[in-house]
């Protein structure tokens, strides 16, 4: 099982389990080949049963969450009716109820996968946990010489300087941090490293896979969402000239995104009119205002952007879940 914990990290998780036609039909990622043609069907992989660990949540397949060394955090599955078995390949761990754990988290920084599966089943979730850098690890603005830049002061609760950050090397590309997101995306687009440094929030992750449902329900299909910008250091973040202070990408919770399933690098034509346009982010964000205060959506409240055009990008979307509502560009 440990071995199998380690591959979960770089192998899409549907790739496990039964050759059943359930578990073939689960997989967006890995892809069986056919007379050199890909055959790919978009799931939104959720498992029948969620889990809390700390205050995030999950009822997906795969999920990254994100603590600091030696941290105790709570592990229980949300109205259990048999019983549940946790592995994980680090940390310490003890029962404390019927499906509930406590999990302390090893001092070394690095990802320690989880596995959370019903006894007697083979359908299971696994939690990529990253054990982070503290945040008073950074010295004059670096750690290990990749450059942050400084947070400002917290102007208010929604504003709180990080409590640490991923360090990133080279084979931690390609870990799932949901379903249809990989680390690699969320990377910070300035140079340094490696080891390279990232901020990134569990619940954008959560809001952008249920985003990316809401765009398959309404018959546009989409396997991820291409990333333009999301984790922008303070210090890279002023350098693109970016005059916000406060900008939730430097806070690990923002993501520009667009829908590009054909692969020519600009957002596809969502609206049907045949063209690449503004109209095309506006049905993006109507789907965003659609979904603000859904019952799926509770907690995941924050700010939406949409981007025409320009001669150096697309039409593109900006996303948060900065805890309040703010919209600009609509």
């Amino acid at each position: 099982m440990f071995w199998e914990l380690l591959l979960r990290l770089f192998l899409p998780v549907a790739s496990f389990g039964p050759s059943s036609p359930e578990a073939m039909t689960l997989s967006t990622d890995s892809v069986p080949v056919v007379d050199s043609v890909a055959v790919e069907v978009y799931s939104p992989q959720r498992t029948p049963f969620e889990v809390r660990f700390g205050e995030a949540e999950s009822g997906y397949r795969v999920m990254a969450m994100f603590v600091l060394p030696n941290q105790a955090i709570p592990v229980a599955v949300a109205n259990p009716t048999e019983d549940f078995a946790l592995e994980a390949t680090a940390g310490q761990t003890w029962k404390t109820g019927i499906a509930a754990w406590t999990w302390v988290a090893p001092a070394k920084p690095g990802v320690y996968p989880m596995e959370i599966r019903q006894r007697g089943s083979e359908q299971g979730m696994t939690l990529n946990v990253f054990v982070m850098v503290p945040y008073s690890a950074m010295r004059r603005g670096s750690i290990d010489g990749y450059r942050i830049g400084n947070y400002p002061r917290p102007r208010s609760e929604f504003y709180a300087r990080p409590e640490g950050f991923v360090q990133v090397t080279p084979d931690m590309m390609d870990i799932q941090v949901s379903p249809h997101f990989r680390l690699a995306q969320f990377l910070c687009k300035q140079g340094g490293g490696p080891p390279e440094y990232l901020v990134l929030r569990q619940p954008l992750l959560v809001k952008l896979e249920q985003l990316l449902a809401q765009v398959n329900e309404r018959g546009r299909e989409a396997h991820t969402f291409s990333l333009m910008s999301a984790y922008r250091t303070p210090s890279y973040n002023a350098a693109i000239g970016n005059v916000t202070t406060y900008s939730r990408h430097s806070y690990g919770d923002a993501a520009d995104i667009f829908v590009d399933d054909d692969g020519d690098g600009q957002m596809d034509d969502l609206n049907g009119d045949g063209r690449h346009s503004l109209a095309d982010a506006r049905w993006l964000g109507a789907i965003v205002n659609e979904t603000q205060g859904a019952p799926e959506f509770a907690g995941l409240t924050g700010g939406l952007g949409t981007y025409e055009p320009t001669h150096s990008h697309g039409a593109f979307v900006h996303v948060d879940v900065r805890g309040f509502e703010a919209r600009w560009g609509t």
